[in-house]
């Protein structure tokens, strides 16, 4: 077997900018990611084949259609032994962690699952709002709407609507420009948002009233936070729907509430994921790869009648010499074989590292025909 180095042109590296979209709709207390609806687990008909709601994602793809029924010992869950280098989960309080006995298992549990979620604040607990005060003042130099507090507004009371988008939808950031969010009732739409200046503002571009092209809130584009604080009515015909506050019109701080009973919302956004990427050039040059080990590479009758003919002693093995090649080249000619030609066919090619050993395997959807006189580059790529 052959082995060629890769010369200093022949590998290359580079990375790839994708922005994968991503669509939330929240309908009758459910989301509804990118439109798919989970299946049920095989032999249930209340859980989903991922053991996780509908509109959630898996984070490590554990325990996909496995039955988790009290007792049935099939859930795979993580588990540490009380020892003592005191190792344990960040969820078990010191407390708990105090209560084991050395030896003791201490279980965790799995699925871990991700999903979009809303959180509405008025003028009460709001240390969630205020860990993000340093974030808010950060994108400034985008928009004055990030300001954290100015003598327009204080976002430490400012009634807010807080979304958050988990970064396994996403990947490194939100794209600038791609969000809009809508707003439904009863199968209506009342008001739509949009970031059309790419500055994070969110720009209220239905109803077209008199609140059209105002800044209904901004976004947290790395981070995948969206703060929500448009606080005026989007419509004046739906006014009975009942929000947080209760029976009030819809608007934008009531976006997402899972108690509604007539609303709906969505909201459309693409992600940016960078994606490390190697490319390796091969190269089959003329007059090599022009012969192989396989069996089938000798003519069939010198394969069968030469078998018996070698050479066998204690001390060496010896082949005839004057094995055929088959010849395996075409002639229009009927009953007629072409002139001969050393050919092979590449179907696979092995990757190796300095110790010679195999870490890879490119493998061809149609082997390629070599003969001497050709040469061939195969451009392999991997993603990581």
């Amino acid at each position: 077997m052959s082995y060629y180095k890769f010369e200093q042109n022949d590998i290359f590296t580079n990375r790839i900018k994708a922005h994968p979209r991503t669509y939330f709709l929240i309908n009758n207390n459910k989301i509804y990611y990118n439109n798919d609806v989970m299946p049920f687990r095989s032999g249930s008909t209340t859980d989903t084949i991922q053991n996780t709601e509908q509109g959630y994602l898996s984070l490590h793809e554990i325990n996909i259609n496995r039955d988790n029924s009290p007792g049935s010992g099939d859930l795979v869950y993580p588990f540490v032994t009380k020892q003592g280098s005191l190792s344990s989960f960040k969820t078990v309080s010191t407390e708990s962690f105090q209560n084991f006995q050395y030896g003791d298992k201490i279980s965790g549990s799995y699925p871990m699952s991700a999903s979009i979620s809303t959180d509405h604040y008025t003028t009460s607990d709001r240390n969630r709002i205020t860990a993000l005060k340093n974030t808010f003042n950060h994108y400034k130099p985008l928009s004055k709407h990030y300001s954290f507090k100015n003598t327009e507004w204080d976002k430490a009371t400012q009634e807010m609507k807080l979304v958050s988008i988990p970064s396994i939808f996403f990947g490194s950031s939100i794209k600038k420009g791609s969000i809009k969010m809508n707003f439904y009732v009863s199968g209506s739409l009342v008001g739509t948002l949009e970031d059309k200046k790419k500055n994070g503002e969110l720009i209220q571009t239905l109803p077209n009233d008199v609140n059209v092209n105002k800044v209904a809130g901004v976004i947290l584009y790395n981070e995948g936070f969206v703060a929500l604080t448009g606080s005026w009515d989007l419509s004046s015909t739906h006014t009975t729907e009942t929000y947080e506050s209760g029976a009030a019109a819809p608007k934008w701080t009531n976006w997402g509430y899972f108690g509604a009973t007539h609303s709906s919302w969505d909201i459309d956004l693409l992600g940016t994921n960078y994606i490390p990427t190697m490319t390796m050039l091969a190269h089959a040059k003329q007059g090599d790869l022009n012969h192989s080990n396989n069996p089938t590479f000798v003519d069939y009758e010198d394969r069968n009648d030469n078998t018996e003919e070698a050479s066998l002693s204690p001390n060496k093995f010896t082949e005839d010499t004057e094995l055929k090649i088959a010849n395996v080249v075409k002639s229009p000619y009927a009953n007629h074989s072409g002139s001969f030609e050393k050919t092979t066919y590449i179907s696979k090619i092995g990757i190796y590292d300095e110790d010679k050993n195999l870490i890879g395997i490119a493998k061809l959807a149609t082997p390629v025909k070599k003969t001497e006189s050709r040469q061939y580059t195969f451009k392999m790529k991997i993603d990581f």
